[in-house]
């Protein structure tokens, strides 16, 4: 991935994207995301679980194989009537995983916020795209089950 291609890719979507973003698409550019990462703790029940919000995969820059791009953000943002500036970096049409730029602008260091398009909610997951990868974690430790399978008592 080239400066261009994110500079042209900026120009689309209208706004900064993250550096650490940056960084992270320059060695994958989107795909699926390992175990060890594929989700984020919550302090609150989500339509997916009682203590986290699902990372199984992440949108690229550009197309690849007719997979969703974060340049179709704009397209799906008014598809599913999500709010706006979004960029999504991940979800499934119920559910979203968005930089949030509403507070900081286009060119601001977006926020990361999941919605639940059925559920019509929201829930700020982290202040910016790198406090979000910092406190990425593997779904199955995050499972309340205990570990031989049965459930915890609580």
């Amino acid at each position: 991935m080239t400066d261009a291609v994110v500079q042209d890719a900026e120009r689309q979507l209208g706004v900064r994207l993250p550096a650490s973003l940056l960084e992270i698409l320059r060695v994958q550019n989107g795909g699926q995301v390992a175990e060890l990462w594929n989700a984020f703790p919550t302090e609150v029940a989500t339509s997916w679980s009682v203590n986290h919000v699902p990372l199984d995969g992440m949108l690229g820059i550009g197309r690849h194989d007719d997979q969703l791009s974060l340049l179709d953000s704009g397209y799906l943002v008014e598809e599913w009537g999500l709010p706006s500036p979004l960029v999504l970096l991940s979800g499934d049409g119920h559910c979203w995983i968005a930089l949030d730029y509403r507070t900081c602008g286009e060119s601001g260091e977006p926020s990361v916020t999941w919605f639940d398009v059925e559920g019509n909610t929201e829930l700020p997951l982290a202040v910016d795209f790198q406090a979000f990868v910092e406190r990425l974690a593997a779904a199955a430790s995050l499972d309340p089950d205990d570990m031989d399978g049965s459930r915890s008592a609580s």
